[in-house]
Formats: structure tokens, C-alpha cells, sequence
């Protein structure tokens, strides 16, 4: 009886949460919002014969119970009991809870938590994962995969300083060789890093997190413990994170998809993956704190939190420069790398296209315009191509590395250019410094076939393959890369791409290098994007702008019978 009324009171807790935000006596983000209202319509359903769904309160009851065995690691309640609070409880509910009918098995194969800084992140994954490592009748497989060593180990050292306070588990588990072995099933906890170059490429896990998933440059550590998931029969992918100032990194790219997911007028629809987004609204008032619990679901409910907060926002905004990170940090929300930065890139992200023609049929019929940033010998060296039709600009890239020198690179920058090699976005070339050859044939190839109106080229240090490539028939026209010159093109560009003039095909490598990409200003506010001032590399950007400061002076005919039949006529 003592176990019922427990859960009853468990069950009670989730419903009243959910119930206080529905009403608003929680102040919550719209993505909060559309978060319950999913909720409530899963429960709504889990009666009906035909719904795959069923809502298992005894696993929360378990989970409750498991959690408050350990104490807390860090802070003013360090060494007091672990109470999970109303907030926890609701992404446990959810996490453990929906179960399908038919097997039994979790509902749930993914989960996104993006939530502000401090909010016991770390500590609510180490419970899940000792959790299931601890409790399952199956030998699990769990890991923690981050970019870097550090960050994998926060998470595994809470695990283990949790475990190790209570006396129960004395015996029941080993630690060695930074792996937590689980006696009774032999299920495991390992820490991995992109870093370190591991990524459980050709483990079985069963569940895998992604802790800080911002800081990725690539996916390559969620697609491995993805497909090593496959013959699991209650897989659990968590991916729990912070929004960061890095537009350009898958993260954000599923956190627009899983935003979709929760908002009710979009037709996106996957019942396989929990989502849940604590953020400030846009537009809200960053000054006044009722809006903080919106982003901060455990800081903003307690005293020393809101000291906390308020000390952190009295800083940025002494010191202006620190703003942004106050912002992404503290309130949870995605903005771009620097107030400078050149691009939004969730707009560059609306004009991507879907296609798998090859490039050349994709402008078939278009003002071609192309144009080249040759950079030192040693570093990336890449050709931009502009096609313009209708008011249109089709954009795309393709860049050249040396070989003996990318590896170097990759560790140096921290990009995985290999992935953009496999893609076809770069071509590596013999030796330790590019070879112009591969550069010129690649232009000769593509004006063979689809013909270029112009090549824009910098005469610095392209003079050279320019006078080859006119020798061949290519017309070639200089750019000066000057601020005055360049300044029209660079904000007609990014006019363009806000307009929805621009289309692309989704190439990573000009997608990074535009999300590296910052401004420079003169005194006239003439701008041009600045090699030196800009995080990482940007040719692939600054030899598009080269090819647009042609493009954008084509005359752009428009075909009336094509206009007049396309979607976008009417009467």
C-alpha cells in the first residue's frame, strides 16, 4: 500500500507540473508550451486500442527511488540527498515511462534535453545511467561520448562519485581502466571522445549520451552509437546540451528538427523521440528575472540560483563582450559567433534545397559566374560558383588541400576535413602545398561543360593561373579584394540569402566556413569578410563573394513562359 500511494504521489507530482505550465503558474517558453500539450495528448490516446502507447508509473516510482540513494557531489548541498525535483521528475516520466504495448520495450529511443547551465544536468545523467546499468536484466552497453576527454569524464565522475557514497553498491560494481563494470549483469559505463579519436565505432550500446552535443564539429559520434543501436531492443540515444554561438554544428541542425517536432503546425511527427527545449522566448525582456525559470527549470526556483543569475547578467552588461555567452549560457539561446559575425545562419539554413543531381545539371540553363580565393600554398584553396536565372542565385563550392598537410590541419583546427573529402566538397592534391593543376583542371572541366561568363580572381596571388586559364578560353576578371570593392557584393550577398533569393545544396564545408566568417568595417561602413579577424577559414566564402561580384551584375532575363508556368504566378 505504502509503494501505490508513492507512486500515486509520483504521478501526481508529473501531472501537477505539467498542469502549473498548461495554466501558467510556471512561466514557460512556447517550446515548453507545445512540450505539455504533446504530453497530454499521449496520455489522452494511451486508452485507445489502437494507440502503440502505454504509460508504466512503476518505472518512475523505481527510478525516484534509485535516485534518492545517492547525495549530491557539488555546491551548498553537497552531501544531502538527492531529491529529484518536479522538472526531473517530468523527463523521467517521459523517458521511462511510455512503453510499447506490444513488446514492452521503451517508447522512446531518443531524447533531446537542451536546458540552461547548472541546471544538474550531469547529475540527472549520471542517475539514468547507473540506472539502467544497475537495474537492467540485460548486459547494457552504455557511453558517454563528448568532443573532448574532459567533458565525457564529467559526466563518468559523477556516476562514480554517486555509486561510491552508498553502501549498498559496495561490491556490486568494479572501476578500472576508466570503466565501470556492473558485477551482477555485466553491463558497462565508458567515457569516449571525438578527441581521442573515440567514438565506439563497432560497440552494441545500448544507451548513449551526448553531453554539450554543441561543442561537435561533426555527427560522426551520434551516427556510430546510432547505428550501433540497431539490434537493441530498448535503445536510449540522450543527447543533452546548451545552445552555443556555433550556428554551423549538427546540433543546432536537430535542434531546429526537434523543434519541429514539438511545434503543433508543423506536419514533422516521430514518436521515437523525446524533446525537451528550455529556452527564452524571442523577444523577451533578458532584465526582467520572471522570464529566467523559462530557460532555467531548478536555478531560477531557488535564492542562491537567482544571485547567481543576476550576478552573471550584472557582468555582461558591464562588460558587453560577454553578453552573448550570458545569453547562450544562462538563458539557453542559439545565436550566431560574434555581433560581427557575417551570417545567420538559420537563414542560409531555409534556402538549402533538396537534390541529388549532380551540380552541373542543376545549372543547366543559368548565368554562370565563378570565382576563385587562392590562398597560401599550404592551407585551403577554393573555386565559389554563382548561377544566376530568374532572380535566382544557385550557390555552391569546391575546395582543394594538400595531402601531406590535411591531417595536420584536422588536428590543428579541429575539423574533420576528411568528411568533407568523402562528401566531394574537397579534393586533396599531391604533395605538402596545393597543387594549382588540380584547381585549373577542376575549372576547365566545369567551364567544358557548363561554361562560365566570367572568373573572378585576385591578382595577388592568382595572376598566374588566371593568364592560363584565359590562354584557354576561360574569361577572367579581376577582383581587387579591397574593403571599398568588396563591400557591395559581401551585403548583397547576405541579401540575397535573407531575401530567399539563394539556393543551395546543403555543402557542410561552405556552410562552415560561412559560420566562421566575420566582418571587418571601415570608417565609411564598408565591409568585407576579414581572414584575420575570423574564427577558422574562410575561402569557400571569400571565393563565392568573388564569384558573386560578378553575378550580381548579370541581367537577369527572365523567362516568361517558364515564370508564368512555375508555382509562384498567379493572377
Amino acid at each position: 500500500m505504502k509503494l501505490e500511494q508513492e507512486r500515486e504521489d509520483l504521478q501526481k507530482r508529473v501531472m501537477q507540473y505539467a498542469d502549473d505550465i498548461q495554466k501558467d503558474e510556471i512561466k514557460a517558453c512556447k517550446k515548453v508550451k507545445w512540450m505539455i500539450q504533446r504530453f497530454y495528448s499521449d496520455l489522452h490516446q494511451v486508452t485507445e486500442p489502437e494507440y502503440p502507447f502505454f504509460v508504466d508509473w512503476n518505472e518512475l516510482l523505481k527510478f525516484n527511488r534509485w535516485a534518492g540513494m545517492f547525495k549530491h557531489t557539488k555546491g551548498v548541498l553537497a552531501g544531502e540527498h538527492i531529491k529529484l525535483t518536479d522538472y526531473q521528475l517530468f523527463l523521467a516520466a517521459n523517458i521511462f515511462c511510455f512503453k510499447r504495448k506490444s513488446t514492452g520495450f521503451r517508447r522512446f529511443r531518443e531524447a533531446y534535453i537542451q536546458v540552461a547551465r547548472k541546471n544538474a544536468k550531469s547529475q540527472f545523467l549520471a542517475i539514468v545511467l547507473s540506472f539502467v546499468a544497475f537495474l537492467s536484466e540485460e548486459q547494457e552497453e552504455i557511453y558517454i561520448s563528448c568532443w573532448t576527454r574532459d567533458q565525457s569524464n564529467l559526466v563518468y565522475n559523477e556516476v562514480l562519485a554517486q555509486i561510491d557514497k552508498v553502501e549498498m553498491l559496495k561490491g556490486k560494481y568494479s572501476d578500472s581502466y576508466n570503466m565501470i563494470r556492473v558485477v551482477k549483469n555485466g553491463s558497462i559505463i565508458k567515457a569516449l571522445s571525438q578527441e581521442a579519436r573515440k567514438t565506439g565505432e563497432g560497440t552494441n550500446p545500448s544507451v548513449a549520451v551526448l553531453d554539450e552535443y554543441k561543442d561537435n564539429q561533426t555527427n560522426e559520434l551520434k551516427e556510430t552509437q546510432q547505428t550501433g543501436m540497431l539490434a537493441r531492443k530498448s535503445p536510449l540515444l540522450t543527447t543533452i546540451t546548451t545552445a552555443g554561438l556555433d550556428l554551423s554544428v549538427p546540433c543546432y541542425s536537430d535542434y531546429e528538427y526537434f523543434s519541429d517536432i514539438l511545434n503543433p503546425d508543423k506536419d514533422t511527427e516521430n514518436d521515437e523521440i523525446f524533446v525537451a527545449i528550455y529556452e527564452l522566448d524571442e523577444g523577451d525582456d533578458v532584465n526582467d528575472e520572471s522570464n529566467w525559470i523559462k530557460a532555467n527549470p531548478i536555478v531560477a526556483t531557488y535564492e542562491r540560483g537567482v544571485e547567481a543569475l543576476r550576478s552573471a547578467l550584472k557582468q555582461a552588461q558591464e562588460q558587453p563582450e560577454k553578453m552573448r555567452s550570458f545569453l547562450t549560457k544562462n538563458m539557453n539561446m542559439w545565436l550566431s559567433q560574434s555581433e560581427s559575425g557575417y551570417m545567420d545562419l538559420s537563414k542560409w539554413n531555409a534556402c538549402k534545397i533538396k537534390t541529388t543531381e549532380k551540380m552541373t545539371t542543376l545549372v543547366e540553363g543559368w548565368s554562370i559566374y565563378a570565382g576563385m580565393d587562392l590562398s597560401m600554398t599550404t592551407d585551403l584553396t577554393s573555386v565559389g560558383i554563382v548561377a544566376v536565372r530568374g532572380g535566382k542565385f544557385r550557390v555552391f563550392q569546391h575546395s582543394f588541400m594538400p595531402s601531406e598537410k590535411y591531417k595536420e590541419r584536422m588536428s590543428k583546427d579541429k575539423v574533420r576535413y576528411d568528411l568533407f573529402v568523402e562528401g566531394g566538397f574537397l579534393t586533396l592534391t599531391d604533395g605538402e602545398i596545393v597543387d594549382y593543376r588540380f584547381v585549373k583542371k577542376w575549372i576547365l572541366d566545369f567551364f567544358n561543360s557548363s561554361s562560365i561568363r566570367e572568373l573572378g580572381y585576385d591578382k595577388w596571388n592568382a595572376t598566374h593561373i588566371a593568364q592560363e586559364l584565359e590562354a584557354e578560353g576561360v574569361p577572367v576578371v579581376e577582383i581587387p579584394q579591397s574593403i571599398a570593392q568588396l563591400s557591395i557584393p559581401t551585403k548583397e550577398f547576405r541579401e540575397a540569402i535573407y531575401s530567399g533569393k539563394v539556393e543551395h545544396f546543403g555543402d557542410p564545408l561552405l556552410k562552415w566556413a560561412l559560420g566562421n566568417a566575420v566582418l571587418k568595417m571601415d570608417e565609411q561602413e564598408n565591409v568585407m569578410v576579414g581572414k584575420k579577424v575570423s574564427k577558422n577559414r574562410i575561402d569557400p566564402v571569400a571565393a563565392v563573394i568573388n564569384a558573386y561580384a560578378r553575378a550580381m551584375y548579370d541581367n537577369q532575363k527572365i523567362d516568361l513562359n517558364e515564370y508564368i508556368l512555375g508555382d509562384n504566378f498567379s493572377f
